[in-house]
């Protein structure tokens, strides 16, 4: 039925940069209060829950028992590469230079999309998409090059490891996103989702029972606030995000919705500054107008 609606995709890649933005605020306040990893660890089994009523109530199935081998091994690679290893990297980033910075920086997910699409399924292109790149990778730099004001306190700087967590994040979100919509096929992207977060969540498992690191994830319990962070993270970010994101993608091209996705850096201006108490400059402002145009520019055939 959303096929038949004018620009669904479109609409719907736009709901996904509004969860994300959420979600963003979400979890910077959540890990800084209980640490990164273990909100990843919490979100994913929030989400598994969440999708898993979701699917229970609209397909009738609590697991997605009728995907297709196919299906099963390029989604489960999909949320290794784009959940686990991405969204690890991502929270870090939000930890060590904020929600803001770090998703100017993931601005660099559709380029990054574009230039593996190339790679790997020889997708030619233009002189415009080139020029798009240039745009948005002048965006982000004009931004994070920006010189502190003075008393800014240490957790607001530029970090160059946040700045590495950052762009591994938008790699790995480029990666799985590509690896998404090969495995999906034709198979309904919520189901998807749930598979990407077996894999992430396995993984998870292991590393916490093989670290020792359960007692971390017993102390986070008791922090209710971070729990409540976390949780809204989880439902509008892991699973309603992710999902609409599969389903932005298989209703139009993968390069326009993940343009559309990009905007995040222009919506969470004002409630970083609201919220957080983010100093925002006219340069950063400028900084994520020229990114996002940049990235609308690889499309603009």
């Amino acid at each position: 039925m959303l096929t038949a609606i004018p620009h669904a995709g479109e609409l719907v890649a736009l709901a996904t940069a509004g969860c994300w933005t959420l979600t963003a605020l979400c979890f910077e306040v959540a890990s800084k209060r209980i640490g990164s990893l273990t909100v990843n660890l919490i979100r994913l089994i929030l989400a598994l829950f969440f999708i898993s009523v979701y699917c229970w109530i609209v397909r009738g199935h609590w697991l997605p028992v009728d995907a297709s081998p196919h299906n099963w091994f390029w989604l489960l690679l999909s949320g290794v590469v784009g959940i686990f290893i991405g969204d690890m990297c991502l929270f870090q980033a939000f930890v060590k230079i904020g929600a803001r910075r770090t998703m100017l920086v993931m601005s660099l997910a559709p380029p990054l999309t574009a230039i593996e699409g190339w790679v790997v399924m020889r997708e030619v292109l233009t002189g415009l998409d080139w020029a798009g790149m240039a745009l948005t990778l002048a965006g982000v730099i004009w931004v994070v090059l920006e010189k502190e004001p003075k008393g800014e306190s240490d957790a607001s700087r530029v970090s160059p490891v946040g700045l590495i967590l950052a762009f591994l994040a938008a790699t790995g979100q480029a990666t799985g996103l590509v690896l998404s919509k090969f495995g999906m096929r034709d198979y309904d992207p919520f189901a998807a989702t749930q598979i990407r977060i077996f894999a992430a969540l396995g993984i998870f498992l292991v590393m916490f029972s093989a670290l020792k690191w359960w007692p971390r994830v017993r102390a986070a319990l008791n922090q209710r606030v971070a729990l409540g962070w976390t949780a809204t993270g989880a439902f509008f970010g892991t699973f309603l995000g992710i999902s609409l994101s599969l389903l932005a993608i298989k209703l139009t091209q993968t390069g326009v919705a993940a343009t559309i996705m990009s905007i995040v850096p222009i919506l969470i201006i004002p409630p970083a500054a609201i919220f957080l108490r983010e100093k925002i400059t006219p340069r950063a402002v400028m900084g994520a107008v020229l990114a996002v145009v940049g990235v609308s520019f690889l499309f603009l055939r």
